[in-house]
């Protein structure tokens, strides 16, 4: 089966002259390389696809696949991480994970944290804040959570997100607004422990795959001159191995997440594999903060692949698992493969 790889690289992007933060969310040689192996040790044909411009190049071109291993984030407007699956679906080629809507929508926290409410999946109150005027309207009680409505990676979040008075917001509101040039959502802050979920599947045959627990070590551990606070933001993701521990919680708390985590990833519509991360309120209750639809991959330092080693699962059984996700989704049997299902 010839599976081709749809990815973002980020050398190159930095090349074009991007910085680090701008280029957080796309994928390192070793990254692209991982999944490669790990395809190619389940038993796939391999053949690395590249960008959506490399992409619409290559199908132009009449270049055809089976199946495409999509990792793309994009880099403009709110359907960014949709722009691939769209592009497949005109020319009728399956994908893995999740499709145009799903990605589209949890692209955009606001709106995703709308639905999970609706159906009744607890989240941290929040508004969306569109610009300066809507800060004047927000009635949370303080401390507040503010960041960017439509970036990953931690990307617009420090310590300075957590906020405790009017003044602080609105600094922080203005900040994000002229920077990233989007919404800013701002939320109840949840002050109790953080978790994140891994999952695979698609419906019902989804399951949670493993989970950890983000514990930030004490101050005295900490690089000299760090100004980090107990937020997971874009510099403790990007320096966990010093920061962060990551731990297995109780079997009382990971029966809580799972239940949580997997109705929020059915009620999405997400697909095959993913994250989805939680924090408890004042209660001890996990809440939805956010879903990962095209959680990262790289097979050393993403989130994903170290709660699935925590679990027991190897990278390549996690892409493994990923892909037989896809291939039942889109109705590939063992006779069209020419080979078993993992």
């Amino acid at each position: 089966m010839r599976v081709g790889i749809a990815y973002d690289l980020k050398s190159d992007y930095i090349a074009e002259g991007y910085t680090d933060e701008e280029a957080a969310e796309f994928d390192s040689e070793e990254t692209i390389a991982g999944i490669e192996n790990a395809l190619k040790a389940n038993g796939f044909k391999t053949n690395r696809i590249g960008n959506v411009r490399s992409l619409l190049s290559l199908l132009h071109n009449g270049k055809r696949w089976d199946i495409v291993f999509n990792i793309c984030e994009g880099m403009y407007g709110i359907g960014r991480e949709a722009q691939v699956p769209a592009i497949l679906d005109v020319y009728k080629i399956p994908y893995t994970f999740s499709d145009v809507l799903v990605n589209s929508l949890t692209l955009h926290k606001g709106l995703t944290k709308r639905v999970i409410r609706d159906m009744g999946i607890p989240t941290a109150d929040f508004v969306v804040v569109e610009s300066e005027k809507d800060i004047n309207n927000i009635d949370l009680p303080f401390p507040l959570f503010a960041k960017p409505v439509a970036e990953g990676t931690g990307k617009g979040i420090n310590p300075n997100s957590k906020i405790n008075k009017f003044s602080e917001l609105k600094k922080v509101c203005l900040d994000i607004l002229s920077q990233y040039k989007q919404a800013v959502l701002v939320e109840t802050f949840l002050p109790g422990r953080e978790f994140t979920v891994g999952i695979v599947g698609t419906g019902e045959e989804s399951e949670a795959i493993g989970i950890m627990e983000v514990c930030f070590r004490e101050n005295e551990n900490l690089p000299e001159g760090s100004q980090e606070s107990k937020i997971y933001s874009y510099n403790s993701k990007a320096n966990y191995q010093e920061l962060v521990d990551y731990v297995l919680p109780e079997q009382e708390v990971i029966n809580e997440c799972y239940e949580i985590a997997l109705s929020s990833w059915k009620g999405l519509g997400c697909r095959d594999g993913g994250r989805i991360d939680l924090r408890m309120d004042k209660n001890g209750i996990p809440n939805f903060i956010e879903v990962n639809p095209l959680a990262g991959l790289n097979p050393v330092h993403s989130d994903l692949p170290i709660l699935s080693r925590i679990a027991g699962v190897s990278y390549n059984e996690l892409i493994g698992k990923i892909m037989k996700s896809a291939l039942i989704r889109t109705k590939f049997n063992e006779k069209q493969q020419g080979r078993n299902l993992i």
